[in-house]
């Protein structure tokens, strides 16, 4: 019988003086987080929440997200994070899908979630942070934490939804909880001396792991930045002593191309990591260079908890790979039959071992479809070389089939970002009558950089085969993300003419 909130409670009987989390100038001690948490369960018991409920959670990273999270945890209760920039019709879908009994909504978005919750017929409570401590004040903290057991769902967490509605992973008490003990024991090695950045959306497998509860369980600080802007997190970096940097690609690009960023102090950080999607190889190599520091990368889902590969400290590194396995993961790749892909052979990475979610919430010909014999076929496309460590070729669902041939976006992506005035790439698919598809790329420049799409064109068809070049080429101000800042492919389209 365990509980991830235990390790809370460890801590703060170790290190309830030292830093918890901080925002700005605030900060939340160890032993203030657990008060605060205690009496949330207080709260939320007197509402009749108890093990098994689930609670909603709309909020941004706030010094409030981990105090709540934390205090349901403590009750038994299962947490289901939500997107703040839900409308009220999606939070209405994550409620009713949930079974929700309450939610919880940051100020700024309490009136979207307060109409999924009126549709749905529970209550909502407004987090406002200029009586939220007071607020909880009225309550009397609940020292006990409910005891659960292992494969007990701990954490409802939504998938982005690619096809069809979004689905809730069920991630266990136990997936999490070693999940965040490999994160800071093998990948970071956390101790309560460091500052985390914490500008990974809390509401994300990825934040709320390797972020959140890995810096809980080492002592370690967690410096939140509620929405992440290049400067704001350079500033933190500086103003705060940030030694462990963990963010998605398209964060390190944006640090990497903003403007006066030479003046930032960044001697602090020791340890930088990456996942969410592939890490452009141009951009590691830019951004390790200009910063003085090493980038590991590494690979997971929500599925998955999310960490399931990676470049490990101590071990050689390899550019462009996700790494190999982490402490408790098999990973293999399976061709169209459902057979071992030999060394070097491009297959669907499937993963078996610690971190894999309990199943879809309510879906169980999805979950059936998803883990098999306990193996979680990803989707994702990759190879494995001689030495054991994968590379992501690319979604599975974004494979591009042109007259007969793949082409993998990702290695197409790669050549555009070796041109210096693209700062961000995303190559697709356009439907064609002769080829089934034509290879596409959209393209956002660097600021203050020119250069025209027949240019580009012309660049890329020098740095691959013939049937991979993108024939169609335009520029954009910018690409889709999605809430960790991953660029979303699905969400492009060639313009008109195109």
């Amino acid at each position: 019988m365990t509980n991830l909130a235990d390790n809370l409670t460890a801590t703060a009987s170790k290190h309830g003086d030292r830093p918890a989390v901080r925002l700005g100038d605030t900060v939340v001690t160890y032993r203030q987080l657990q008060d605060r948490a205690q009496r949330v369960a207080t709260l939320l018991k007197q509402r009749g929440v108890g093990p098994g409920d689930r609670v909603g959670l709309v909020l941004p990273n706030v010094l409030e997200f981990p105090v709540l999270f934390y205090g349901a945890l403590s009750i038994g209760a299962v947490v289901v994070p939500m997107n703040p920039l839900l409308k009220g019709r999606e939070v209405q879908y994550y409620l009713e899908d949930s079974g929700a009994s309450v939610v919880f909504a940051w100020k700024d978005m309490a009136s979207e979630a307060g109409k999924g919750a009126i549709e749905v017929g529970i209550e909502c409570i407004t987090v406002d942070p200029a009586t939220f401590t007071d607020d909880l004040a009225a309550f009397e903290p609940t020292t006990e934490v409910v005891s659960r057991a292992e494969d007990d769902t701990v954490v409802l967490l939504y998938t982005s939804g690619t096809t069809g509605q979004p689905k809730g992973a069920e991630l266990t008490h136990f997936n999490m909880i070693t999940n965040a003990a490999v994160t800071a024991e093998t990948l970071t090695h956390l101790t309560e001396t460091d500052m985390v950045m914490g500008c990974l959306p809390l509401f994300h497998c990825f934040g709320l792991t390797c972020g959140l509860n890995a810096s809980v369980l080492s002592g370690s600080c967690l410096a939140l930045i509620p929405r992440f802007d290049p400067i704001e997190a350079l500033e933190t970096i500086q103003g705060a002593q940030v030694s462990v940097f963990i963010g998605v690609p398209t964060m390190y690009a944006r640090m990497l191309n903003a403007e006066g960023r030479e003046k930032f102090d960044v001697s602090s950080l020791r340890s930088c990591i990456s996942g969410g999607s592939a890490m452009p190889v141009e951009v590691m190599k830019n951004f390790e260079s200009a910063f003085d520091c090493i980038i590991l990368e590494g690979y997971g889902l929500s599925e998955t908890s999310p960490v399931a590969s990676f470049n490990q400290p101590g071990m050689e590194r390899k550019a462009g790979t996700i790494g190999v396995p982490v402490r408790g993961v098999e990973m293999k790749l399976v061709d169209i039959d459902g057979s071992d892909c030999p060394t070097g052979e491009v297959g669907e990475i499937a993963i078996k071992g610690e971190p894999v979610m309990k199943g879809y919430w309510g879906r169980p010909e999805a979950t059936e479809e998803a883990v098999q014999d306990g193996w979680f076929f990803s989707g994702d496309l990759g190879r494995q070389d001689a030495d054991g460590y994968f590379e992501i070729v690319d979604r599975k669902k974004d494979l591009i089939i042109r007259a007969g041939y793949n082409v993998y976006p990702r290695e197409v992506e790669e050549a555009l970002y070796e041109h210096e005035a693209v700062a961000e790439a995303a190559v697709i698919g356009i439907a064609n009558d002769d080829l089934g598809e034509e290879i596409g790329a959209a393209v956002a420049l660097k600021a203050g950089s020119t250069v025209d799409a027949e240019a580009l064109r012309a660049f890329a068809k020098d740095r691959v085969a013939a049937y991979k070049y993108p024939r169609n080429v335009w520029i954009v101000d910018e690409l889709p993300k999605g809430p960790t800042g991953k660029i979303l492919r699905r969400e492009i389209s060639a313009p008109e003419g195109v």
